[in-house]
């Protein structure tokens, strides 16, 4: 790695700070033979960030779906432990009367007896499905949703730290070939 490239600073998971390039000349000693290696150098780190920010972004939208989903799980369970706690006069069941989700474009209707239900089934990821007394969804269903928020916060915190440091870069592109043919300029005029 290019010495002027080594990081001083990383943020908390390790993504190197940019460099901020103040004089060219002071990285590009010899332009015939540095200028390539530098201004590729500089390219590739560019692309580097850009890699890790599209990666970023990727588990940004994978958290902004799990999210909203461990919310409504948690809203139905509440439901639930809501209507099952409910004091009837009558000697009525207790049903709800719901539609849900077979796949991505059929519904069905189904009649639940909460006084019967004391347990939700949960997917919790690679095709597994568990069955949870209700009071251990909740708790399990909590947890994921304190882990997610905690990973959304870190997966903004670096898209800010790469945006920044993708800026740095470009910049530093820039004023490296802006640079370059004012040498070249001044070298066809002599």
């Amino acid at each position: 790695m290019a010495e002027f490239l080594k990081p001083k600073n990383t943020n908390p998971r390790g993504i190197p700070e940019a460099p901020f390039i103040e004089k060219v000349d002071t990285i590009v000693k010899n332009p015939e033979s540095d200028f390539e290696n530098v201004m590729k150098a500089f390219q590739e780190r560019l692309q580097q960030y850009k890699y890790m920010e599209l990666s970023k972004r990727q588990q940004l939208a994978d958290l902004n779906i799990k999210i909203p989903d461990i919310e409504k799980n948690l809203d139905v369970i509440s439901y639930i432990k809501e209507k099952k706690a409910e004091e009837n006069d009558e000697e009525e069941e207790k049903i709800i009367e719901t539609n849900y989700e077979l796949n991505d474009t059929l519904y069905t209707r189904a009649s639940v007896d909460v006084e019967k239900l004391d347990s939700v089934y949960l997917w919790l990821g690679a095709e597994v499905m568990l069955e949870y007394p209700l009071d251990e969804a909740v708790e399990l269903l909590n947890e994921r949703l304190r882990k997610n928020n905690e990973q959304l916060k870190i997966i903004k915190e670096d898209l800010e730290f790469l945006k920044e440091n993708i800026t740095t870069m470009e910049v530093n592109t820039a004023r490296l070939y802006n640079w370059d043919v004012e040498r070249r300029k001044k070298a066809t005029k002599e």
